[in-house]
């Protein structure tokens, strides 16, 4: 049987678009990808984790325990970008937040924009009259940090046709709320040497 030629042109335009579709491939959450060559989820999380080892690791912590018997609190500030790129700053600052409460070292409160929601809770269970007495909780009992972490991420760019080199510097600063004494300072810095694609748009 003899396929009409425009049966035929609309099954081969068909087959080319499909292939033309977007490949899905799923992958391990912690494998590194590199795309681009720019901050990634995998910068964001290795360089948290080794930061907040290194801070933890170091003499103030036990010189606190020792003088206060307790663990110290920490709360995370800013974290400013000044890289010359979109990095998603909060999620950086959730990596350094996980790293500071797994650690069992600290004791961690949360931003100022989370305590925001959650004093707005407080009030409504403490006003509103439809929470049950027995599970209202307290105003005034709130833990205050001992220390904060704020810092920024830098970025210096290299390039010639086809090729670049980008340096990322994060630092990190650990500051004491009571004296606005720096009890420790850190700094990463990750080098990424791209080559284009001839190709590449």
């Amino acid at each position: 049987m003899r396929i009409p030629y425009r049966v035929l042109a609309v099954a081969i335009l068909a087959t080319a678009l499909a292939s033309c579709g977007p490949k899905v491939i799923r992958t391990e959450i912690e494998k590194p990808i590199d795309l681009s060559g720019r901050w990634n989820d995998t910068d964001s999380r290795l360089v948290a984790e080794e930061m907040i080892k290194d801070c933890l690791g170091r003499p103030w912590v036990n010189h606190f325990n020792e003088q206060y018997k307790k663990d110290p609190i920490v709360i995370v500030g800013t974290i400013n970008n000044r890289s010359h790129e979109h990095i998603d700053a909060p999620l950086f600052i959730k990596d350094l937040e996980m790293n500071l409460l797994n650690s069992d070292k600290v004791k961690f409160v949360a931003s100022s924009q989370e305590r925001a929601e959650i004093r707005e809770e407080r009030e409504d269970q403490n006003t509103g009259g439809f929470t049950d007495r027995e599970t209202i909780k307290a105003k005034g009992k709130e833990l205050g940090a001992d220390f904060m972490l704020q810092g920024s991420i830098h970025s210096v760019k290299d390039e010639i046709k086809g090729k670049y080199v980008i340096l990322y510097q994060v630092n990190l600063e650990l500051v004491d709320l009571s004296t606005n004494q720096k009890v420790w300072i850190g700094e990463k810095k990750i080098k990424k040497v791209v080559e284009k694609s001839r190709y590449s748009l």
